[in-house]
């Protein structure tokens, strides 16, 4: 047998533009596992489904949202490991990668802030027009739902097509994900690696966020 190949940022990133993408069975388990499932969990950019309580609550929160300022913060809070959280699937070796694709500009944050405490937020990764969404966390009720909503509005806004939940979970379903065949992925995917998109620093008003979120706005 030959040796390992080593996971680098670029094989990541090789992985998750064929459909690919590696998952680790704890936290604290240096291994690593390539899933592709079939059907796929996708959150549809034109279809997303925003509450009208969720939209006053982004419109009326004292909360703050930015976006790539605290990137290992948010990705140590999806991981968990403390009383509010159990620990998660993101072990040292994700973590590491994706730090590394993240000053490499291909993972991306959204931070919530209760004044200079981080409260949730959601990472994920970027590959030209599509978005691969990782995880999310919350220590305070709506934050990560709030962060979501930034999140779909920042997609639209920057000309991304395809916003990939990997799963489509109860949770997630609540906002309009769905589930489609791997062969239809396969091909929205490839359609979303044709077109580029900048997911940018930017921050948005909640009113901006509202009009995106509700079709304001048309995609680029």
């Amino acid at each position: 047998m030959g040796d390992p190949i080593e996971l680098t940022p670029e094989l990541l990133l090789r992985a998750y533009s064929v459909g690919i993408f590696p998952m680790a069975e704890s936290a604290t388990d240096d291994s690593l596992a390539w899933f592709d499932p079939d059907p796929r969990g996708i959150l549809p950019l034109d279809r997303f489904h925003l509450s009208r309580r969720l939209a006053r609550t982004v419109r009326a929160t004292d909360l703050r949202v930015t976006a790539d300022q605290a990137f290992a913060q948010v990705i140590d809070g999806c991981a968990g490991g403390g009383v509010r959280r159990p620990s998660t699937w993101i072990n040292q070796p994700i973590r590491a990668l994706c730090l590394d694709l993240h000053a490499m500009g291909h993972a991306h944050s959204i931070e919530v802030w209760s004044g200079e405490a981080l409260v949730g937020g959601l990472y994920g990764v970027s590959l030209r027009a599509a978005f691969f969404g990782e995880s999310m966390f919350s220590t305070v009720r709506d934050a990560s739902k709030i962060a979501l909503v930034h999140l779909v509005a920042r997609l639209k806004r920057s000309g991304f097509t395809l916003l990939d939940t990997q799963f489509a979970t109860e949770h997630l379903m609540q906002f309009g994900a769905v589930e489609i065949p791997r062969a239809e992925y396969r091909s929205r995917l490839a359609a979303a690696l044709r077109r580029r998109a900048d997911f940018g620093p930017v921050q948005m008003p909640a009113s901006e966020v509202l009009e995106w979120c509700a079709g304001g706005h048309r995609q680029a």
